[in-house]
Parts: structure tokens; C-alpha cells; sequence
């Protein structure tokens, strides 16, 4: 019989040292449970700070988005512009040298032509400078 009260006494203190390990380890686990913010408050703090750093680095790059695509349209209206003016110059370089050729009672159709392309691109110019911002 001493065998078996030698077994039964070992497995109990087994059982008590897995009970106190388990213990142990249980505290622990609990108090990093307790670590994390419990309030609902504090997590929507921490959310709002968190969305607040990215809100404000998207609105960042949103801004330098639109000042490039504000210079590009600048760029742009400005180009158009040169190139009207140069084609209007042209036009009226044009226009200038058909009137010298013809006589002084006679207008050819070209002439006209000439006349209404030359006054739509001078609309054109006119309407762009108006609305340049």
C-alpha cells in the first residue's frame, strides 16, 4: 500500500503545482488585459488622433495636388494663348495681303473668310483672357 499512497500523494502535488502554474500564469495574462484602454471613450480618442495625423497628411498631398494641377492649367491656358495670338498675327499678315491685291471696289470671298476667322479667334483670345481665373 505505500506503493500506491507514494503515487497518489506525487500526483496530487502534481496536481497542486499545475494548479499554482496555472495560477501564475493566469495573473499576468489578466493584467495585460487590463492594460488595454477598457474605456470607450479613450479608444474613440485614440481613433480620432489616429484619423486626425492621417486626415491631416491626405489633406496635404490633396493640397500640393491641386496647386500642381492649378500651375499646369496656368501653363496650359498660357501656351494656347501664344499659340491664338501667333495664328492671329498670321491671319491678319494674311488678310492684309489680299486686300493689297485686290482692287480698291472689289473683296473676294477669301477676304471674308479671313475676316470672320480672324474676328472668332479674337473672341476666342478675348474670352480666354476674360476667364483666366
Amino acid at each position: 500500500m505505500s506503493a500506491i499512497c507514494r503515487w497518489s500523494c506525487r500526483s496530487t502535488v502534481h496536481v497542486e503545482v499545475l494548479i499554482l502554474s496555472l495560477t501564475l500564469f493566469a495573473i499576468p495574462a489578466n493584467s495585460q488585459l487590463r492594460a488595454v484602454p477598457a474605456s470607450v471613450q479613450q479608444i474613440q480618442r485614440i481613433a480620432a488622433e489616429r484619423e486626425a495625423t492621417n486626415n491631416a497628411f491626405s489633406s496635404d498631398q490633396h493640397q500640393l495636388l491641386q496647386q500642381e494641377l492649378i500651375a499646369r492649367a496656368i501653363a496650359d491656358r498660357q501656351s494656347q494663348l501664344r499659340l491664338d495670338t501667333e495664328k492671329l498675327v498670321a491671319l491678319t499678315a494674311e488678310l492684309k495681303q489680299h486686300v493689297d491685291k485686290a482692287g480698291a471696289n472689289v473683296l473676294s470671298m477669301d477676304v471674308v473668310k479671313k475676316a470672320r476667322e480672324i474676328q472668332k479667334l479674337a473672341k476666342s483670345v478675348q474670352d480666354k483672357m476674360r476667364n483666366a481665373y
